[in-house]
């Protein structure tokens, strides 16, 4: 079929936005053809479980899915009871952004706290740890942290032991939402495994589909013994593939090499662009950028007038939310700050 959109476009909306990653979509390529047995019984899928392991630890275990939403809500029921309940921040996508996934499909009650940055801390967390024992109370059973936040605030490693710590010693779970693990660890100058298996994480969401992929996630077990069922939850919640290996391969291509690091840092290093942009312009940025999003204050009117030629995303109180991918360009982010610039004035 012949293209049906304008390829040169580039937006500010979303990471996802952005197509498939040339290596990636060679990949896929290099998957198709012939038969490989389906549901995950494939050789790529296997060879997916060596990458995870090189990069987490030999006690890692990946399960690749659909989507994020389903990695989420995969990863939370393995690690809690029925009658258990997960701490977050009120940022959290699993609080704001999944349309009641981990409550409706899993039964997950939800113990969201306001954070000031994205982030919590052991403090917040004890907001909401109590009632242990109590039959009318849900059990605080998981923390689920988000790297990069949902705001492009980051956890260092340090901040996430100490919350692992505090967490395991109350008898909780750890979950990091990595649908940006890639641009944190990027930004940090650290490996993967160094904001996960290190630092005491029992369960990861693995994004690629932010990062080039067209398609899937993995949930990636880092503590056997703390994840129960993950083979029967996956087909249960509609997340088990049936040709599980053009998902895995394109884990593979972003995983087994370099190809997650590059494509993050240089989806940071634009955002960096367009904040160092438009903070010369006077705009006030919400929050420092420290991964590949930036959050800006513009006037509606201003707002409006920019969506005319880019499309981006409100983030409430005069926010708007500006995300770069692995393709965006330094003219991409230059034009649109030139723009803003001619509606302020100058």
């Amino acid at each position: 079929m012949n293209p049906l959109h304008d390829a040169s476009r580039r937006d500010f909306g979303s990471d996802n936005y952005a197509g498939i990653h040339p290596l990636v979509l060679a990949a896929l390529g290099a998957a198709n053809g012939g038969h490989q047995t389906s549901y995950g019984e494939d050789v790529y899928t296997a060879r997916l479980q060596e990458v995870v392991r090189e990069q987490f630890g030999e006690r890692a275990v990946a399960y690749p899915v659909f989507n994020g939403t389903g990695a989420n809500v995969l990863s939370l029921q393995a690690v809690l009871p029925p009658w258990g309940a997960v701490i977050c921040s009120t940022d959290a996508h699993i609080h704001t952004d999944e349309n009641g996934a981990p409550e409706r499909v899993a039964g997950i009650k939800l113990l969201p706290v306001p954070t000031p940055d994205g982030r919590l801390t052991p403090e917040l967390v004890d907001r909401e740890a109590y009632g242990f024992g109590d039959e009318h109370h849900a059990q605080p059973g998981v923390v689920s942290l988000t790297e990069s936040t949902e705001v492009g605030t980051l956890y260092t490693p340090d901040e996430i032991r100490a919350l692992a710590e505090h967490a395991h010693g109350l008898g909780m779970r750890v979950h990091v939402d990595g649908a940006r693990l890639s641009n944190a660890a990027a930004s940090l100058g650290l490996p993967l495994r160094a904001l996960t298996t290190d630092v005491g994480v029992d369960v990861l969401s693995l994004g690629g589909t932010k990062n080039g992929l067209a398609f899937g996630e993995a949930v990636v077990v880092l503590d056997p013994d703390a994840a129960v069922g993950l083979k029967y939850l996956r087909k249960m919640d509609m997340q088990l593939a049936s040709k599980m290996r053009f998902v895995s391969a394109q884990l593979v291509a972003l995983f087994e090499g370099d190809l997650w690091l590059s494509s993050a840092t240089h989806a940071n290093a634009m955002a960096t662009r367009l904040g160092v942009g438009l903070r010369g312009l006077g705009v006030e940025l919400l929050h420092p950028v420290q991964a590949n999003g930036v959050f800006a204050r513009l006037t509606p009117a201003v707002a409006d007038r920019l969506r005319e030629r880019w499309r981006f995303y409100d983030w409430g109180h005069g926010t708007v939310r500006l995300m770069c991918a692995f393709d965006t360009t330094e003219q991409d982010v230059d034009d649109f700050v030139a723009a803003t610039g001619e509606l302020l004035g100058g």
